[in-house]
């Protein structure tokens, strides 16, 4: 639709184009004023050629000419409080339209604080939008030059946590692991490093274009059968994976995790005694190198397959651990547990055994995490279920120990 002020009528047109002679005795056009805008030129097929917005768009709810961008060229760019430019980020393959800009959540004191850190190490990082403030960490992804990358931070009300030394040492271990990772890189996917301060907790990573797996730990909605299976197949692939083994370190120490799960209770004597019984026959097995927090979560989808992200945890566990972590999450894809079972038991007894002893733990892991005071409805059914889930894993260990 084009506006009356600068298209004329069908009528005013044939007038425009009558000889000087036959248009005697009538009114000429309307003069215009000296200080209003000429009417613009019109092309063969009566449309204006001026590049501009008429002003009668305005009136009709659209975008004045000093908000739309001239044709071929880029939208204004945005600008935050302190006038550095939010320049948006060339992503390949990005599924969907471009993210929103939210200046005000890029000025509070914790992000404030967080990005002071990031400059220190990367003067050219521009940030864009947060992506997670929690009180554990900050994400918020930017740019460099063109390329897209995320910055992730030790949050400010982790200093105060009575869980800080653990937080910084896991901070450090993820360090550790992306810089090991440029020397020996391994054979699925992950966020390229770009730089770190180990001492002030930074990592700025390469942001890789993708969606999340899932968005809750334990999701309602599972990923697609073909989805889990590129997941599990890029799990299994880290797994088989054989590094030197003094790059990464052992991550667990089994014999105390039972201890402690029997200390307060989680665990009957029988059922810390058959944990024990199945550890000792495991002690000969080699170690494998897992993600160690395989969670959903965790695992990007991406349009050249899963991305792995949040290294916090990796190094060496029992065969299976990521296998039991992934089997604990999916309690609603009993075709995805059928997968992951005989995954577990296709490398013989001694595999199906340290997967058995890798699930009890991990769910004694997760009924701590949930089973407090307070939960909703929505979270006593899922810790109703990892009752269940831990009941069933005992039963499996009690199986196994007797076949032995």
């Amino acid at each position: 639709m084009y506006s009356s002020a600068t298209t004329p009528s069908p009528t005013a047109t044939r007038t425009a184009l009558r000889p000087p002679t036959a248009a005697a005795g009538r009114p000429g056009p309307k003069q215009v004023p000296p200080s209003s805008r000429p009417v613009a030129p019109h092309g063969t097929d009566g449309r204006s050629t001026d590049a501009r917005v008429p002003s009668g768009r305005a009136a009709l709810g659209l975008r004045g000419p000093e908000a739309a961008p001239p044709v071929g060229g880029r939208l204004p760019l945005a600008r935050q409080a302190d006038g550095r430019v939010l320049r948006p980020p060339h992503r390949p393959g990005q599924v969907g339209g471009p993210e929103r800009i939210d200046p005000s959540a890029l000025q509070t004191p914790a992000v404030r604080a967080a990005l002071a850190s990031v400059a220190r190490i990367c003067p050219a990082f521009t940030p864009r939008q947060v992506l997670r403030e929690g009180s554990r960490h900050i994400l918020v992804a930017g740019t460099i030059g063109r390329a897209p990358v995320v910055a992730k931070c030790l949050a400010p009300q982790a200093v105060r946590s009575g869980h800080f030394e653990q937080l910084v040492a896991d901070f450090h271990h993820e360090v550790a692991v992306y810089r090991a990772f440029v020397r020996h890189r391994p054979p699925v996917r992950l966020p390229r490093l770009v730089a770190a301060d180990h001492d002030r907790c930074v990592l700025v990573m390469e942001r890789v274009p993708g969606r999340p797996a899932a968005r809750e730990r334990h999701p309602v909605n599972a990923p697609t059968p073909g989805e889990v299976r590129a997941l599990l197949t890029a799990v299994r692939t880290l797994n088989l994976w054989r590094p030197p083994t003094d790059v990464f370190q052992p991550r667990m120490d089994y014999p105390m995790e039972i201890a402690r799960y029997h200390s307060v209770g989680q665990l009957t004597d029988r059922d810390a005694g058959d944990l024990r019984g199945l550890l000792h026959g495991l002690g000969h097995t080699p170690l494998q190198l897992c993600h160690g927090d395989a969670l959903l979560s965790n695992m990007l989808l991406a349009p050249s397959g899963p991305v792995l992200v949040d290294w916090e945890q990796a190094g060496w566990y029992l065969p299976g651990y990521d296998l039991a972590v992934l089997w604990s999450v999916l309690s609603g894809d009993t075709a995805a547990r059928r997968q992951i079972s005989q995954l577990a038991q296709s490398g013989g007894t001694l595999a199906r055994d340290a997967f058995l002893v890798n699930l009890v733990l991990v769910l004694m892991r997760e009924i701590r995490l949930y089973d407090v005071p307070g939960a909703g409805e929505e979270q006593r059914i899922m810790i109703r279920r990892l009752y269940d889930d831990a009941a069933l894993a005992r039963r499996a260990v009690r199986a196994a120990v007797g076949t032995r």
